[in-house]
């Protein structure tokens, strides 16, 4: 179940932010990690952190719905996949978030990834 990090860095940076028990009750849950407001989603036993804000209309995907293992935003239904953060409705990418499951307790490392298209354009 746990994502296990991408990048070589020390897990100890990484924040609690939930436990896993709580994120099973409702499979989405809105937490606080390092000041940013981030959704995390159960889906598929699968655990994922993406920005609660939504690139589109800024509204919290936290309150969406997860239909055929994507994230689909309240506001226009734009829906975006939960292991990339890239939408299925137009070229952008929501901003995502190492995940790590340890001992009940779901850890984000509260840097965004850095996308494949982002690093070619040279932004995180």
């Amino acid at each position: 179940m746990p994502l296990m990090p991408e990048r070589n860095e020390q897990v100890s940076d990484w924040v609690i932010a939930a436990e896993l028990s709580d994120l099973k009750r409702r499979k989405k849950k809105q937490v606080i990690v390092a000041g940013r407001t981030i959704a995390l989603f159960l889906i598929s036993d699968q655990i994922y952190a993406l920005d609660d804000v939504c690139i589109h209309q800024q509204r919290s995907l936290s309150k969406g719905a997860v239909l055929h293992g994507h994230v689909v935003c309240p506001g226009h239904q734009w829906s975006f996949d939960p292991a990339t953060g890239w939408s299925d409705v137009e070229q952008r990418c929501q901003p995502t978030y190492d995940v790590l499951l340890a001992d009940g307790l779901i850890y984000v490392d509260p840097r965004p990834r850095v996308h494949e298209a982002d690093a070619a354009l040279g932004s995180v």
